[in-house]
Order: C-alpha cells, then structure tokens, then sequence
C-alpha cells in the first residue's frame, strides 16, 4: 500500500499541534510496511515561524527522532497531482491545507476511482467558524477523519460528508515515555500555546494564580506569548521556556513533578469529548496531571484515577498541594494514566483503526500490517 499524507507541515511543530500525532502516524504506518509519502506547502507558515526564530537547523532537528520524515515541499502552482498519485493508493488530507488543493485533489478522486481519499479533521472550526469549514469541497472523498465525535456528527448532519469516523489523536509511544534517569527540578510544568486569546482568563485561574498562591516552582513552555503574558508568568514567578519542540517534551516532563493542562475553550465548552493531544502526551510520560475541565464524554479516560479534574482554581490549589506532599500518590496516578494511554491510546491504536478503515473502504493492507494493539 501506498499513501500520501497532505499535511500544512511535519518538520515544524511550531505552534502546530497537528504535526505531533501525524509524525508518530507516519513512523508506525512505515513499521507496518505502509509506503508513505509526506506532502507540506513551501512557506508553510509554521516552518516560516520557526526558521525565522530558531535558525533552519530547528527545522530539520525533527528528522533526528522521525527516521521516516522526508516531505516533499511543494508550490502549489506547479504541483502536479496526477503524476506525483499516478502510484498512490490512498491520500489522506488535513484540514489545514488550502482548499485550492483539497478541491483538486478531489477532482483527481472523481478522474481516478482507483484512489482512496479521506479528510483528516482535527480542529474546533466546524464549530466555531462553519463558514470556513464550507469553503472545503468534499464531494468527491470517500470520507472524514475527525478528531472527535461531535465533530463527526456535524459533517454527517451539515451534510458536508456522505461518511465519517472518529479518529481521535494520540501519543507516540515510542517518543513519549517516561525518562526516570533524569530527575525533579520544577513542582509543576504546563506546556501549551498563549493563543489567541481562547484560555487567557483559564490559565490565571488554572495556573497563575495558583502557582503564586502555592509558592511553586513551575515552568511554562510555548509560543506566541505576548509581553502582558510573558509579564504575567514574571509577576507570578514563572519560568519561561518559549519554543519547546514537541519531541522534547518528555524531558521536560520528566523534570517536573506534576503536568496542568489547560483546554482551549472552545473545546472546554462546545467541543466534549476532545482533550487535544497533550493529555495523551503527558500521560504516556509518566508524569501526574491535573485538568482544568473537559467533558470526557467519549469515555476515553477515567478522570478521578488516570487524572485529576480541578472544577476552579480552589480545586486547583487543592489537588497541587496534596500531590506534590504525597510521592506516592503522584506516582500511583502516573501509573494509572500511562497505562490507560498504552492500552488505548497510542499511534499504533490509531493505525490499527486506520486500516480498519481503509479495508472497509477496500484498500488492502500489505500483509501483517494489521496488528490488533491490546
């Protein structure tokens, strides 16, 4: 089997999330004897932010961890699909590319029945900005990947798919694991984006305010950071770490003792049953985490045991000190969230579902790529 990924970028992660799940993606499509070729944009916006602030150096540090990550960075303009999927069996294309190329690819699906062609959606914008989401031309793919269930619903309810299923991210097991060599330094760590202003008021009630009030030693990693944010972690004696690539992120988990996460709001209130890739990430660590709240409502965890949910920065506060005066507790829960993600939520999981998916569409899989993950 042959399959071309269409993707906005995998060798930059800057303040692009999507690249984390997709590159592990990509690695256990290859170890399951799956040819897959990687298509991003030249100029991708993200790999422009990065190259620009951390040399092309950053851009190609990926490749270390990613043996398989070789895209082939294209114009738009002179891309010429029919030659580059002449031997392609399956094209599997995410939300952020541009719809120009969604509509041609669509076209060469109506010329070429031989071709499978899925849409791969991973963001809050069918909610939030339908709008948006129409300019898309979907007509000719065989269906949608969404990242979530209500998101599925909506393309089978807006009738902007014929067919949909849920495919949720994951984390990368063979990056994301727990790195006991290396020991505690900060209480906790949050790593995520600024942004757009979707969790300002979250993150000073999540983790400002209760980092300040605790007296902790903490430390926030990510991009996009306006100086009243940045000012803000200084006046609350926060460290920060700006750019991290995602890859290191289990370093950085393994220093701290206790991970927040803090969900964008769209996906807190309109979006349930989406936790986005950090928890899956933080989790497959090792490492104790404690949510600001997201309706579980896909039942993808067990909040209470593979994590603990804060209903308000009180709670906040509350779960933080009891952990960090209690190892063993951290530990206990580590242990437990690690293992719900290895049982159920890793790439490899994701691409067992994904030829699943493919062999009912009727895309053969090469010959014992199909292993059922326990």
């Amino acid at each position: 089997m042959r399959l071309a990924l269409f993707c906005h970028s995998l060798l930059s992660d800057w303040n692009h999330g999507n690249a984390h799940f997709l590159r592990g993606v990509v690695e256990e499509l290859f170890a399951r004897g799956v040819e897959v070729r990687v298509y991003e944009p030249r100029g991708a916006w993200s790999a422009e932010n990065l190259v620009s602030a951390h040399g092309e150096g950053a851009l190609l540090a990926a490749k270390r961890v990613y043996p398989h990550l070789d895209p082939i960075r294209y114009e738009l303009a002179s891309l010429d699909l029919d030659r580059e999927l002449a031997d392609v069996d399956v094209a599997l294309v995410h939300e952020w590319n541009e719809p120009e190329l969604v509509a041609r690819l669509g076209e060469l699906r109506a010329r070429r029945g031989s071709l499978t062609l899925l849409f791969h959606d991973t963001h809050h914008r069918s909610v939030t900005a339908p709008e948006q989401m129409r300019a898309y031309d979907l007509r000719h793919y065989d269906g949608v990947l969404a990242f979530g269930q209500v998101i599925r619903d909506l393309y089978l309810a807006k009738g902007w798919a014929e067919r949909a299923w849920t495919w949720h991210e994951a984390a990368d097991a063979r990056v994301f694991e727990p790195r006991p060599e290396l020991k505690p330094h900060y209480d906790v760590v949050w790593i995520g984006n600024w942004g757009d202003d979707e969790r300002t008021s979250e993150l000073h009630e999540f983790l400002l305010g209760p980092v300040k009030r605790l007296g902790l030693r903490a430390l926030v990693h990510g991009v996009r950071y306006p100086e009243h944010a940045r000012k803000a972690l200084t006046d609350h004696g926060i460290e920060y770490g700006d750019y991290l690539p995602n890859f290191d992120a289990p370093r950085v988990f393994a220093r701290a003792k206790v991970a927040i996460h803090v969900p964008r709001r769209p996906y807190a209130r309109a979006l349930p049953g989406i936790p986005t890739i950090r928890p899956f990430e933080a989790l497959a660590c090792g490492i104790p985490l404690v949510s600001a709240p997201w309706d579980d409502a896909e039942h993808l965890f067990e909040p209470g045991r593979d994590f603990l949910v804060a209903r308000n920065g009180v709670e906040m506060e509350a779960h933080l000190r009891a952990l960090l005066a209690d190892e063993v507790a951290r530990r206990e829960l580590a242990q437990r969230g690690r293992r719900t993600v290895l049982a159920r939520h890793t790439c490899a999981h994701r691409v067992d579902q994904l030829l699943r998916i493919l062999a009912e569409l009727g895309v053969a899989a090469p010959s014992g790529a199909t292993v059922e993950i326990a």
